[in-house]
């Protein structure tokens, strides 16, 4: 069961994403919050798989809460859901440790694929987004990944540890842990989820 937290500031709105989700059998809404401070009480105590985060919230924004529920709770997922696409908006989330950002004008299939994809580990984004992304990014820097740099981000994406990931390609940890500092350097990143959201704008998973 995918356990699902709404934040959002509108009564009317969550209502409409409780109504939205309502009736599939891997999903449950278990928790709302109306406030940054109410979002960071309701994760701790629900610990949900995925939280809905709209980004302009009272008392501490949506990017600010991602940020202190991910610290808390790392195994929480979190997929911002706004109206607000601007480039700077996109990119404070990303950073904060988003694993995903909507628009709320998704059909409902979006947002249901959405929140199953993110909890799974992936990576999701509303076209318009990812385009916005796409011309943030530097191409000369996105260009020069390695191959090996690129396959070990491929299996970031796809949700491995570094672990598994050393694993699956019979290499150390630690070799995996130096392809993803030469990953982030060369993307302009400092983790994971943002290496991955610019990897995907740029076509490059």
């Amino acid at each position: 069961m995918i356990t699902v937290l709404l934040v959002d500031d509108h009564p009317v709105v969550r209502a409409g994403v409780r109504g939205l989700l309502a009736g599939e059998p891997d999903l449950a809404v278990v928790g709302e919050a109306a406030s940054g401070p109410e979002a960071l009480t309701a994760a701790r105590a629900l610990r949900p798989s995925v939280v809905l985060m709209d980004l302009r919230l009272p008392g501490l924004d949506g990017v600010g809460a991602t940020a202190r529920i991910l610290d808390e709770l790392p195994a929480t997922r979190v997929v911002v859901l706004t109206t607000y696409e601007t480039d700077g908006d996109i990119l404070r989330a990303v950073e904060a440790g988003a694993a995903g950002y909507l628009l709320k004008d998704a059909s409902r299939a979006d947002l249901l694929a959405a929140v199953r994809a993110a909890a799974r580990g992936e990576t999701v984004l509303s076209p318009s987004v990812a385009t916005r992304l796409l011309h943030r990014v530097r191409q000369p820097r996105l260009a020069g990944l390695s191959a090996r740099e690129a396959e070990v981000l491929r299996l970031v994406a796809r949700g491995l540890s570094n672990a598994e990931i050393a694993t699956s390609l019979h290499i150390s940890e630690a070799t995996v842990k130096t392809h993803l500092l030469r990953t982030f350097a060369k993307l302009g990143v400092n983790d994971r989820t943002a290496a991955v959201t610019t990897a995907m704008a740029a076509d490059l998973l």
